[in-house]
């Protein structure tokens, strides 16, 4: 998010084998591609001019970060939760968002960006 969302970065950063974790979708999501249609759909969705990261935890090859941004008039806060692999590349990606209100806009935002990028 800070980098700009430039997917390129994004790629670099993710391992092939990488797992999306989605506060909307009850499957993991596997894979290199489809993780990185979901960041780059989170960073669309969730990347306004309110988006900021208030806290960052780190502990070894895990970090938690927590958000907090605007949608549509609602105040989301969300975590994500990141796992890195020896080489330094992310294998574990999970995003949790409070409160209702919250999930259920991030929810159809996402998937009109998904959409979208399918399209």
């Amino acid at each position: 998010m800070e980098g700009g969302s430039d997917p390129a970065l994004l790629a670099d950063l993710l391992a092939d084998d990488a797992v999306f974790h989605s506060p909307v979708v009850h499957t993991p999501q596997v894979g290199k591609p489809i993780v990185m249609a979901y960041l780059v759909a989170a960073s669309h969705t969730l990347g306004n001019e309110s988006f900021r990261y208030v806290r960052e935890l780190v502990d070894g090859d895990e970090m938690m970060l927590e958000f907090v941004t605007e949608m549509d008039g609602i105040t989301v806060n969300g975590v994500d939760i990141i796992r890195f692999n020896e080489a330094g590349k992310i294998i574990n990606f999970k995003v949790m968002v409070r409160p209702l209100k919250a999930i259920n806009k991030v929810w159809e935002m996402m998937a009109a960006q998904l959409q979208a990028a399918q399209g």
